[in-house]
């Protein structure tokens, strides 16, 4: 028994992720609740094993510490699930922003009136994070959860993102002139939506507001023109609320009134007959 024990002692400490200073046990321990993704509302002991790279003896001890402060959950079954306190930490860091009282009746609007998801992105290095999101009562619409994370390149709420955040790219230069952009099936080829930035006091971006739905739906320029004037009236008022300038985006509003949308902005955009 002895002689096992050290040969798995010894292994598991050969093993090139199996570090023993406090860092690196937090280090495991994130990787535990990171290996969780999106669509796993469990996973076995094995399969976090896998994901991890870490001997099933290591992710269960730091499983019991993840349970113990209500980091996990562990299930009738013996499997595991994420547990309450990152939704409680999640809470916390949606105040931090200090704007949900001023996005979300905003974005129940949007939905409610359009029909459409609507959300507020926020950037997280190379990713773009659901901070707020609404969802309407129809029952094909595009479904995404606050937290859920997306590529920052694919999608509209990404470029509005990029445009406000790396503001000596060129590439950008067009959505920051106009204050808007849109997407069709570039993360998803089912998907499409149109974004536009919202403003703090300082001028600074606060985040991207998106309405995202089905791509059928967003297939005639009188649709997305719609969407574009409610997005950024919405936008102008938020970024008042927020204590930033709402005139930035008159000229924005008046050009998309004026002329709709450019259907050469999208190729797959029909103008009405």
């Amino acid at each position: 028994m002895v002689s096992e024990m050290q040969e798995s002692t010894s292994s598991e400490s050969a093993r090139p992720n199996e570090g023993s200073s406090g860092v690196a046990v937090l280090d495991r321990a994130f990787a535990i609740l990171n290996a969780f993704g999106p669509t796993d509302d469990h996973l076995s002991l094995a399969e976090l094993s896998r994901r991890t790279d870490l001997y099933k003896s290591t992710v269960l001890r730091l499983l019991g510490a993840l349970e113990h402060g209500g980091f996990i959950r562990k299930l009738s079954d013996g499997q595991y699930a994420i547990g309450p306190q990152p939704l409680r930490l999640a809470a916390l860091y949606q105040r931090s922003f200090q704007v949900g009282p001023v996005i979300e009746p905003i974005l129940q609007q949007l939905s409610r009136d359009l029909g459409e998801t609507a959300s507020l992105y926020v950037r997280q290095g190379s990713q773009r994070l659901v901070l707020f999101r609404v969802e309407p009562a129809r029952a094909v619409r595009v479904s995404i959860r606050i937290g859920e994370e997306f590529p920052i390149d694919k999608g509209a709420s990404g470029k509005v993102l990029l445009a406000f955040t790396e503001t000596q790219d060129p590439r950008w230069d067009e959505v920051r002139e106009r204050l808007w952009a849109v997407s069709h099936g570039e993360r998803d080829p089912e998907t499409a939506s149109v974004s536009v930035p919202i403003f703090g006091a300082t001028g600074e971006l606060v985040g991207a507001l998106a309405l995202s739905g089905p791509k059928a739906r967003f297939d005639m320029t009188s649709t997305i023109t719609a969407a574009l004037t409610t997005l950024l009236q919405c936008a102008k008022r938020a970024t008042v609320a927020l204590g930033g300038m709402g005139a930035r985006f008159d000229a924005s509003i008046a050009s998309i009134v004026e002329k709709g949308f450019p259907a050469n902005g999208n190729p797959d955009a029909q103008n009405p007959a």
